[in-house]
């Protein structure tokens, strides 16, 4: 029978503590470095909502070593539907990374009708491309 060391046990609740915050939070963020295949750790995300008087920003984030932010919404606030977008600070990060890119940022709008649902949004990126789509 195998046992758990010490670290085994602080990787599974970990693993626990981010899946039960991202299953509280509404909003989560992944960026992969598609050149690389490894995540892209160090990504400032800014989240905004779309007001009438334009963007307002509800909270900024930096990715973390497995290139997620879980919990991307500030806890204890509302999430309204409407229409939102994720910032990601490419530019700065491949900057640092001493590489160029056609992309300083990019910005992923997206669309939120029930917010009972949690909302992901992951980013495929590479210096001179990147695609998204709906996570789960």
């Amino acid at each position: 029978m195998k046992t758990l060391t010490t670290l085994s046990v602080a990787v599974l609740l970990s693993g626990a503590s981010t899946l039960a915050m991202a299953a509280t939070n509404p909003i989560s963020v992944h960026v992969l470095n598609t050149q690389t295949g490894k995540p892209s750790s160090g990504v400032e995300v800014k989240l905004e909502h779309q007001t009438d008087n334009g963007w307002e920003t509800v909270a900024t984030d930096t990715t973390s070593e497995d290139g997620r932010i879980s919990a991307l919404f500030p806890e204890g606030e509302t999430l309204e539907s409407g229409v939102y977008r994720a910032v990601f600070g490419t530019g700065d990060w491949y900057k640092k990374q001493d590489i160029s890119t056609f992309f300083p940022e990019i910005t992923v709008p997206f669309q939120v009708d029930n917010v009972d649902q949690h909302y992901h949004i992951p980013l495929l990126l590479s210096p001179y491309a990147y695609s998204t789509y709906r996570g789960s």
